[in-house]
């Protein structure tokens, strides 16, 4: 069949949001003039995380200098004016939300000359000064060693990049990007000090089962922690054809696959995405270790 003609399965079925505190966080976020990955790349579980009071914040504004075939967040060569107060208003977001557990990620900045590393440090240490305990999850680029001791200097809980899909199938991603340099992040974090790394792949892109086992044995060799595993869904006729619907039972397969080779961690159905349930995932993943 046609891949451009294919038809989504009764499993794949996006909630719309609804209900008091999804409203609450759209005002919330609205009132701090605050994006949010959950919006920027049309996340399919935005009714259910906003319905359960959380969303991933997406730093340094809404235009990526990167242009992935698979991604809807719009882009440029030159990104927004970076907000001196970010890490302010998402510290204030989050306490009047009330979160215990907060996701940053960012667009790429290839514009800026640490690409944003310190921008991210600074808002995670922001959260840490404003609310103590709480945890922080960040989702950043492909850092390199400098840019990366800056963002693991704030302590952030888990640090996730993502390798988006197996070595074939790199050319989904920006031509600046590539499979080793996301490995590379990924090892460069460990030797850093950061205990908890994280990493995604997106299915139904044309991959094989034995590609995706292949490279889970690539991120465990990378020390990689946890695993998470999603279906592409074709955010609009601008981004590149669904190629397969892969079936649950086969995400709960390679589940079972990750959790054998050693991840503390795997989440893996349909509508996952890096940080759909991250705070259970940790959560997970530190009595595996403990």
């Amino acid at each position: 069949m046609d891949c451009l003609s294919l038809k989504k399965p009764e499993w794949i079925r996006v909630h719309i949001p609804s209900g008091d505190t999804w409203q609450q966080v759209h005002r919330t976020l609205e009132k701090h003039s605050l994006h949010t990955v959950c919006d920027e790349a049309r996340c399919p579980n935005k009714g259910e995380c906003w319905g359960a009071g959380t969303a991933t914040f997406m730093l340094m504004g809404d235009v990526c200098t990167r242009g992935c075939r698979f991604c809807a967040v719009a882009t440029g060569r030159v990104g927004r004016e970076l907000r001196s107060d970010e890490g302010t208003a998402i510290t204030q977001a989050a306490a009047e939300l009330g979160l215990t557990y907060v996701v940053l990620t960012s667009v790429d900045r290839d514009d800026l000359p640490d690409r944003g590393a310190g921008h991210f440090a600074s808002c995670v240490q922001a959260l840490h000064a404003g609310i103590p305990g709480i945890r922080v999850e960040i989702l950043i680029p492909d850092y390199t060693q400098d840019e990366l001791s800056a963002v693991v200097a704030a302590a952030p809980d888990v640090l996730a990049h993502n390798v988006e899909s197996v070595r074939s199938l790199q050319w989904i991603r920006d031509s600046r990007a590539s499979f080793d340099k996301s490995l590379a992040t990924l090892k460069i974090a460990k030797t850093l000090g950061i205990r908890t790394t994280k990493t995604s792949l997106l299915l139904g892109l044309g991959e094989t089962q034995e590609e995706v086992l292949e490279t889970m044995d690539a991120l465990r060799e990378a020390d990689v922690n946890i695993l998470v595993m999603g279906q592409y869904l074709r955010p609009s006729k601008k981004q590149i054809p669904v190629v397969e619907y892969v079936r649950p039972e086969q995400f709960e397969a390679y589940a079972e696959e990750g959790r054998n080779r050693g991840f503390s961690s795997v989440v893996s159905a349909p509508f996952a995405r890096t940080s759909y349930h991250a705070a259970a995932a940790l959560e997970a993943g530190t009595h595996h270790v403990d």
